[in-house]
């Protein structure tokens, strides 16, 4: 086993703690099987619960390059891989365009070769020559086309990438994967079969409060916990879009930045826009009630 991986479940959790992720007992036992199998670790979840987070308290944890490809409607292997540096040889072509016939024949299988080449996120992190083995972040899967995943295949699998023009790439060592999904649409059981899986649901009130202390300084506990318990009725309600822990995140540190001692309506009311992000829900919320959901934020935050 890599001497910087965590030996256990405990030190998973001791990790994450240093680098400021409060995680349940389920998620730092799935990260420790990832790491300790050399598996891709698969989070799905909503929006905002801390999926991409993971692997970057994982980079900075472990002191691993982070590398991470964005997902989108579209991307494709070139964007994903590599791609050609087409100036470059160009210009490459015009400098030896006397050369003789013997030349430029040679001269075709140069531009083809390693320096004109452009890595991009996946072969950046199984090409791990430069040094010890990256985090491979690729972030909402799900935003990709279904053709995309079925590229992914042999990156998850083997651990390795083919340039047609220059043959296949293996890590020496394999680089710690993580797949993220918001579950906007079905992935794959193809692609999932190659990871270890983990939900991430909304932490309770009790770890939320937790993970705003350890990233809004200056907040009060008590604050802590009633912002929590706030966001918590408010994804009970039927709303659009729930806030996330990131939202939640921001909240408080818009309370304190205002100097907010306590949550009543008006200050609810006046910064509503670092939790909705999307002007029907605001409108479900500006509905007059939310005095009483205030309320009961103080009543569940006592019972914490």
């Amino acid at each position: 086993m890599n001497p910087k991986i965590p030996a256990s479940v405990d030190d998973v959790e001791a990790l994450l703690r240093r680098g400021e992720y409060v995680a349940d007992r389920p998620l730092a036992v799935t990260i420790f099987l990832a790491l300790s199998l050399s598996k891709p670790l698969f989070l799905e979840g909503e929006a905002g619960v801390g999926k991409t987070e993971v692997a970057k308290v994982l980079a900075r944890m472990l002191d691993r390059r982070l590398i991470r490809l964005q997902c989108y409607e579209g991307l494709d292997a070139n964007h994903a891989l590599y791609e050609w540096n087409y100036a470059k040889q160009i210009l490459h072509i015009r400098l030896a365009e006397s050369a003789s016939v013997a030349e430029r024949a040679a001269l075709e299988q140069e531009i083809f070769g390693p320096a004109f080449l452009v890595k991009r996120p996946l072969l950046q992190a199984i090409d791990d020559s430069g040094g010890p083995p990256a985090v491979l972040l690729i972030d909402e899967i799900d935003r990709a086309d279904e053709e995309f995943e079925a590229f992914l295949l042999e990156v998850l699998s083997d651990n390795q990438v083919t340039v047609p023009e220059l043959g296949t790439f293996k890590a020496t060592v394999p680089p710690i994967v993580v797949l993220t999904s918001n579950r906007t649409r079905e992935v794959h059981d193809a692609l999932k079969r190659r990871c270890l899986y983990q939900w991430i649901d909304y932490p309770d009130i009790e770890r939320e409060s937790a993970i705003v202390a350890s990233k809004v300084p200056g907040i009060e506990a008590r604050l802590a916990r009633l912002a929590c318990a706030f966001v918590a009725g408010l994804r009970a309600e039927p709303l659009y879009k729930h806030p996330g822990v990131a939202e939640t995140i921001d909240w408080a540190a818009a309370l304190v930045a205002l100097g907010a001692q306590e949550i009543d309506e008006r200050v609810a009311v006046e910064t509503i826009g670092c939790l909705l992000k999307y002007q029907e829900d605001v409108k479900k919320v500006a509905d007059g009630a939310m005095g009483m959901r205030v309320a009961r934020a103080r009543q569940a935050a006592i019972g914490t």
